[in-house]
């Protein structure tokens, strides 16, 4: 005899039968059925409750960046859905599979503007890969298991599946379906063979690696595939962990702001490959001169055509990461020492470039010497997790990641990911220590999720660095109309550390960067969350001179 489900049912059970094991919600009438099978089946798939729609979408990004399998974000119609758009657009510019699964409006009532109605598809449809709604209680499976194949499926990304409440309640019989395991995209074999041809030509090649290195676990391909060709690797934006930063082939990460031998690698290189990147906006430099123009032969792997499109190379091969690196691994001939002259004095410039001395402080907190100290003392396991804001060009110049999946943050540069990102990744990797960094900008839209921390005891140790500013948006505005022409930018912050106390969360003020080192282990050995809040002096706002 069929077990009949209702609609709430049918949605958690397919979840469950396809893997996924993590949902974010902030509760919503619509979509009741759905919480109460959640209830029934908590010890199959964790549901936590979380301050804000953003926090819950920024948390299953992070969960989904370290597990490789979707989380949900699980908001209610109009507001909830908007408020939570942030993390989609943020998965979608990262490739991150996510379900963000949108209460709705009863079906007799939709296209009428009720009460909390948006139309999701016009809302959406730029920031997801799909958005589905089922049209009855028995559509409910099979469009959330095909929501979650079109998440996982070429290059992965969020998708929104619209619940109307009242779909929630219809009843089915139908069953339960289950995705095969996501297909690696194979590349073809003559586009291999042009690849490998360029790659036995050139004296220098450089590789950016991204995202798809990371996603598909292919770190040490990578460093393998970088001492065959004798290739040196540069980081796409917030991917560091794409190698280890002290592998001699690893010549620095493409942040806003370029080092010189950066600059000239790029220029220099006889074969630019970029590998599982999207050539996101940081990473080519597209709001100022570009480093398009500078590359002599440019080619491309990526699993989307429409991403490969975009930009003109001399061969662009659709395809995974993974079997790319291993194709090309039979057809190479193998030089040992190949590259050594290339990549040996970029490695020393990024080493170089690396060291906190190489740019002190101009204020009495040198977050340098901070970011140092904290993965020191925090060890190569530790998860770093860093905000949009302009903070972050202190970390991720002076941290040297020593192990794949452990620096997390948005490329999209949304702000208010730290908090909420560093919840998502804490629960995906329980017992992992979780560092998380944050300007005072970015903690004041999501630092309230500091509660949630505290509600699950995750092991979040947050950063704020309060500068009592805008930063980027304060130097610009300086660089472009001089001093005394900031307006808006000049924002008082609270005290972060009596916040963070009334959270429940033990918290340390550091004013001297001597301070900061015993107060961050004394924060590592809370079981729980625990928040620093660094008073940091607006002329360091980053570690560049331009």
């Amino acid at each position: 005899m069929s077990v009949r489900l209702n609609g709430g049912d049918a949605l958690v059970e397919t979840l469950i039968a396809n893997g996924v094991d993590a949902a974010f919600t902030v509760p919503g009438e619509s979509f009741l059925t759905t919480l109460e099978a959640m209830r029934q089946r908590r010890d199959k798939i964790g549901l936590v409750s979380v301050r804000h729609e953003s926090g819950a979408s920024f948390a299953a990004d992070a969960h989904a960046r370290l597990t490789g399998r979707p989380a949900v974000a699980m908001v209610s119609r109009g507001p909830g859905a908007t408020n939570a758009a942030i993390g989609l657009h943020t998965a979608r510019q990262d490739s991150v599979p996510m379900l963000m699964v949108m209460g709705q409006v009863k079906r007799e009532v939709q296209g009428r503007e009720a009460f909390q109605e948006i139309d999701a598809v016009s809302s959406f449809a730029s920031m997801a890969k799909a958005v589905l709604q089922p049209a009855d209680g028995h559509e409910v499976a099979a469009m959330t298991a095909k929501a979650l194949a079109i998440a996982t499926e070429g290059r992965p990304g969020p998708v929104v599946l619209v619940m109307p409440r009242d779909v929630g309640t219809d009843e089915t019989d139908r069953p339960i379906p289950t995705n095969p395991a996501r297909a690696a995209v194979a590349p073809d074999a003559n586009d291999v063979a042009k690849l490998a041809a360029l790659l036995e030509r050139a004296d220098r090649p450089l590789i950016i690696a991204g995202e798809a290195v990371l996603r598909e676990g292919a770190q040490a391909q990578l460093a393998a595939f970088a001492e065959r060709t004798g290739a040196a690797v540069l980081s796409a934006y917030r991917c560091q962990d794409v190698l280890d930063n002290l592998h001699p082939h690893y010549a620095g990460h493409l942040e806003i702001n370029r080092l010189p031998h950066q600059v000239e690698a790029i220029a220099e290189a006889d074969l630019v490959l970029a590998l599982g990147t999207r050539l996101d906006g940081i990473t080519t430099l597209e709001m100022g001169a570009g480093i398009l123009p500078t590359i002599r032969c440019l080619a491309q792997v990526y699993p989307d055509a429409e991403v490969l499109a975009r930009f003109d190379s001399e061969i662009a091969v659709r395809a995974d990461v993974a079997p790319v690196l291993a194709a090309l691994s039979e057809r190479l001939t193998d030089k040992p020492g190949r590259g050594q002259g290339w990549v040996g004095p970029l490695h020393d410039a990024y080493m170089a470039a690396s060291a906190p001395e190489s740019f002190p402080a101009k204020g009495v907190v040198d977050l340098g010497q901070a970011t140092a100290a904290a993965a020191e003392i925090a060890g190569d396991d530790a998860i770093t997790v860093t905000d949009g804001g302009s903070f972050a060009r202190w970390v991720h110049r002076f941290l040297r990641v020593r192990r794949p999946g452990t620096v997390l943050g948005p490329a999209a540069g949304a702000m208010g990911y730290a908090v909420p990102g560093a919840n998502g990744a804490a629960l995906a990797r329980p017992g992992a220590r979780v560092l998380t960094w944050a300007g005072d900008g970015g903690f004041m839209m999501t630092g309230q999720e500091l509660a949630t921390a505290v509600a699950n005891r995750l092991k979040v140790t947050a950063i704020v660095c309060d500068n009592g500013a805008q930063g980027s948006i304060l130097a610009g505005q300086l660089k472009n109309y001089g001093e005394g022409h900031d307006i808006g930018t000049i924002v008082p912050s609270p005290d972060f550390a009596a916040l963070a106390r009334a959270y429940g969360a033990p918290a340390w003020t550091v004013e001297t960067t001597a301070a900061f080192a015993p107060a961050l282990r004394e924060a590592l050995a809370v079981d729980g969350p625990a928040l620093l809040h660094l008073k940091t002096d607006r002329r360091d706002i980053a570690p560049y001179d331009d």
